[in-house]
């Protein structure tokens, strides 16, 4: 990622104990406005600053900088005195903005609807394009200086060492890199680019018309997206399918706009490669972190061989709900009594902590102490961005974690999720220099997977009942359904509308539906009857906010194959496993995302993390199958 705008995109973080069940009581806290909510449920973003007059007026001081720092333009290769001056004062100004635009969003994420909020994102991403086109001549700049001579300077001023990274890099992508004219023009094109995703954010997160849906025992429920995750769980299956088709019902009434938006920022990605000479758009996302393209495509080939294990857990799906016919609209119900267990907010917080311990002390303290100093914000309420995410961006204060809890036991598993990521930028602002801070996505899930099953671990050792065992067994193959089948599945589908478009292909919401229907009924086995897929499901794509973050989404399925391996380690109790670790996560961008996990022992290049991860798999459905067979 880009030093001047960091997005950490994922799920949780907590602040500890203190809730009694009684506040948890089946509220629809997506209905409840933010102001009932108590403040200790809430994060505290006082601690970046301390009021909107404290953020205006540090905008308007830091603004000016950009200007001194255009003075520099044609005399970065004066001297290695230049250049380290250059450098520091712009990573301290990227520090400043990224910061003020941290608190931006998520002040506007609190309520999506609040058009102040709106006003102010709105700012800082112009005041960030302008930046960038101001600054467009230093990549130029910086890559037509011949790399002896810019290891001339290392030698000269230690100091330079901590950009060593950034130099390698930049000579890396030269030929990526465009005149200074050029990079202006990109550079403006910047919040063009950005406004498919924001149109989608508000639309689909606080203007969009939700239905209000009956259920069996007389509930009305307003179907927004975290009621959508919550009710789609229900143990009556009638209530399940009214959920399921009044909610894609919705969907499916804008299937155009949401097809136009997509569209719009698949261009944008298009742009980007042509304007820089990428082959694919592909090859310009994954370049950046110096990821062979063919890790995405092994993933996809690898997962569509392992079809048939996918298949094999669909089918135990079915057998313990007790269907003929497996629905699509049965997948998120467990079937297992043990999993309708209230897990509140308390016990979470719990659990997350005594899983941590398994990375050492100090660790644990630190996420302790995040649930202690309002690092989190819990529930959801009237027009919250929806889903759940850690921010590590205000390098020099700490971490935040967005959440939407709904006391599942699905929630303490992003609870935990979260806390890897909130850890991971933890530990690479507190030993990395801001230049190397910022870590690529590649490696960013592999903090989070790997502490979900460090959870895992802690809830089955603590377990002798089978029928609870058997409850938590399943959610952890539903995990593996979720981040690496599903995440998989929607690689393939980013991947094709891609290509699409760059064969000059139409991208109509026809077209996005039918390219979307085809992969789903392949990985569910729709055709061979594993699990009925109903056509209205195909609107699917159009609530997927990752579909905006250019080949994000298989980095979740990599880096969980990727924790697989580091996790039976640090299980195992391997002599170093959890030193290694714990270097990693505070390497930051240091090195290239594949030699870091290379130093942890895993070769992301082989398909040896992918074997360990399905060896996994079968033990757990065989697990599963002895406890059925039991009974």
């Amino acid at each position: 990622m880009n030093n001047l705008v960091k997005t950490f995109l994922n799920i949780s973080l907590f602040t500890i104990m203190m809730i009694s069940p009684v506040l948890m009581v089946q509220q629809a806290f997506s209905q409840m406005d933010r102001e009932n909510i108590d403040d200790k449920f809430k994060w505290n973003l006082k601690d970046i600053y301390v009021s909107d007059e404290a953020w205006k007026k540090e905008l308007a001081a830091q603004l000016p900088i950009a200007d001194e720092l255009l003075k520099y333009k044609g005399k970065l290769g004066e001297s290695s005195k230049t250049l380290y001056t250059f450098l520091e004062k712009q990573s301290n100004f990227y520090k400043q903005l990224t910061r003020l635009s941290t608190y931006a969003s998520m002040k506007s994420d609190q309520n999506t609807a609040n058009t102040f909020y709106q006003g102010m994102t709105q700012e800082i991403a112009q005041k960030f394009s302008a930046v960038a086109a101001k600054l467009s001549f230093v990549s130029p700049e910086l890559s037509a200086i011949p790399k002896e001579k810019i290891d001339k300077f290392i030698k000269a001023d230690k100091n330079l060492k901590k950009y060593a990274q950034f130099f390698d890099n930049l000579q890396r992508q030269k030929k990526y890199i465009l005149s200074t004219k050029e990079e202006r023009i990109i550079a403006e094109a910047g919040k063009l680019a950005q406004a498919p995703s924001d149109i989608y954010g508000i639309f689909s997160n606080a203007e969009m018309p939700f239905p209000t849906v009956t259920l069996s025992d007389g509930n009305k429920v307003y179907l927004d997206k975290s009621a959508y995750g919550k009710y789609r769980t229900t143990e009556n299956r009638k209530d399940r399918e009214i959920v399921f088709k009044a909610f894609w019902d919705a969907h499916t009434k804008f299937k155009s706009t949401f097809a136009t938006q997509l569209y719009s920022n698949v261009n944008a990605d298009i742009f980007t490669k042509n304007a820089r000479g990428y082959k694919s758009s592909l090859q310009a996302s994954s370049s950046k972190n110096n990821v062979p393209d063919e890790v995405y495509y092994s993933l996809i080939d690898n997962i569509n061989k392992s079809l048939p294990a996918f298949h094999r857990y669909l089918g135990i799906k079915k057998r313990i709900l007790g269907v003929d016919t497996l629905k699509y609209s049965d997948i998120y119900m467990s079937g297992v009594s043990g999993n309708d267990m209230k897990y509140y907010y308390g016990h979470g917080q719990a659990l997350v902590i005594r899983s941590a311990a398994l990375l050492g002390k100090d660790y644990a303290a630190v996420v302790e102490k995040a649930f202690n100093e309002g690092w989190v914000d819990v529930y959801p309420n009237k027009g919250k961005r929806s889903g759940a995410y850690s921010n590590g961006s205000a390098y020099d204060v700490h971490p935040y974690v967005l959440m939407n809890y709904n006391d599942q036991f699905d929630d303490v598993t992003t609870l935990a999720h979260e806390f890897g990521h909130a850890m991971h930028s933890y530990l690479s602002n507190k030993n990395q220099d801001f230049v190397n801070a910022d870590y690529s996505i590649f490696v960013a899930e592999v903090a989070s997977t790997l502490n979900e099953r460090l959870l895992d671990k802690l809830v089955l050792d603590e377990t002798s009942d089978d029928q609870i065992k058997l409850s938590l067994l399943m959610s952890i193959l539903d995990g593996f359904r979720t981040t690496l089948f599903r995440q998989t599945q929607f690689a393939e589908f980013e991947l094709k509308i891609h290509e699409e478009v760059e064969k000059g292909n139409p991208l109509t919401a026809d077209v996005l539906n039918s390219l979307y229907k085809d992969i789903l009924y392949r990985y569910y086995g729709h055709k061979d009857g594993v699990c009925h897929i109903d056509d209205l499901y195909e609107i699917e794509w159009a609530y997927i906010p990752h579909f905006y973050y250019n080949f994000y989404v298989y980095q979740y399925a990599t880096s969980f194959t990727a924790s697989m391996s580091l996790s039976q380690d640090i299980i195992n109790g391997k002599p170093g496993a959890v030193d290694k670790y714990i270097k990693f996560l505070s390497s930051g961008s240091s090195k290239y995302p594949i030699d870091l996990l290379k130093d942890t022992g895993v070769d992301m290049t082989t398909s040896v993390p992918f074997e360990k991860t399905m060896a996994a798999m079968n033990y757990y459905m065989d697990e599963v199958e002895k406890i059925i067979n039991k009974k």
